[in-house]
């Protein structure tokens, strides 16, 4: 590169975030997920490294791709398949890759049952995320201790092979729990030297779920009240003490028991003897204490090793 004078204009960061789209798509993350401020930290740290490579670039300075593999580690429902929709987009706009499409892949989806079968598996998914961003979901489940012979590590060395000579067309990220995916590290050391990112997904505070309740409220054109959330709220912090919790998705299937308990209750409403059967859309529209109260009893009432939606 020539020489160029030190105050050379390189162009304003917020005009080229701008251009790029990536405020466009950092704007998205915020409004899509609720909390999380670690984690759209993370990610505008990155965003922040791609934006100034990008200028670096532009004025001839010598760069190198940043090694944009990741590993998202948190319990189900925190927000990983969304932070990755979101990646992918960003990359795109700024270069990085070609489409920014995600294609999520779990271990029935990369290893084979038998010899020979693996390979195949595992290349053809691998050439679906080509160009996008590759989410290994509980990825250590493509690793087994206690089986030598297991068509895992067959698996991985493929996607070890594309990560490293690929870097350039394909994301790879990897996701699951945190103590489980230490633990695979631990026994694949290439896996995690090959990781340039590591961003933690916490789990939600009984308020930040209520948020998200909200939000889906919102995209659903429904409306919930105080007093609906109240019991919403009681839901939430009874399902945190029983198995299989899942953050968002818990609420999602929570809103989704509501809208149909709702649904029900204005039918017999509608259908009921000295009933006109006529509805108002603001009755249409409403997500009522008692809605949450049946799901809520429900809960109560199991034991509390029950396993529920």
């Amino acid at each position: 590169m020539k020489e160029m004078p030190d105050d050379t204009p390189a162009g304003s960061v917020s005009e080229y975030m701008f251009k790029e789209g990536v405020k466009d798509q950092l704007d998205k993350l915020d409004y899509d997920l609720v909390g999380l401020l670690p984690v759209k930290q993370r990610v505008r740290e990155i965003a922040a490294l791609l934006v100034l490579d990008k200028m670096r670039r532009k004025l001839g300075f010598d760069t190198a791709v940043p090694s944009l593999h990741m590993c998202f580690t948190g319990a189900p429902g925190t927000g990983k398949t969304t932070v990755a929709v979101r990646m992918g987009q960003i990359l795109a706009k700024m270069g990085y890759c070609r489409s920014g499409h995600v294609v999520v892949a779990t271990r029935d989806d990369l290893v084979g049952q038998y010899v020979g079968h693996t390979a195949p598996k595992t290349k053809e998914v691998i050439k679906q995320a080509l160009g996008g961003v590759l989410l290994v979901d509980e990825a250590y489940y493509l690793y087994n201790a206690a089986n030598d012979r297991d068509y895992g590590q067959e698996s991985i060395e493929i996607l070890l092979n594309f990560m490293e000579n690929n870097r350039e067309d394909l994301i790879v990220v990897l996701a699951g729990y945190k103590d489980r995916m230490d633990k695979f590290f631990s026994f694949i050391p290439g896996m995690n030297s090959r990781i340039g990112n590591h961003i933690d997904f916490p789990n939600y505070e009984v308020d930040e779920l209520y948020e998200i309740a909200r939000v889906m409220t919102r995209d659903l054109e429904y409306d919930m009240s105080e007093e609906a959330g109240d019991v919403f709220k009681r839901y939430i912090e009874r399902r945190m003490d029983m198995p299989f919790f899942s953050n968002a998705r818990t609420v999602r299937n929570a809103m989704d028991r509501a809208r149909m308990n709702s649904a029900i209750r204005i039918f017999d409403e509608a259908i009921a003897p000295h009933s006109s059967g006529d509805i108002t859309a603001a009755q249409m529209k409403e997500i009522a204490p008692a809605d949450f109260q049946i799901i809520l009893d429900e809960a109560l009432e199991a034991p509390d090793d029950a396993i529920l939606a």
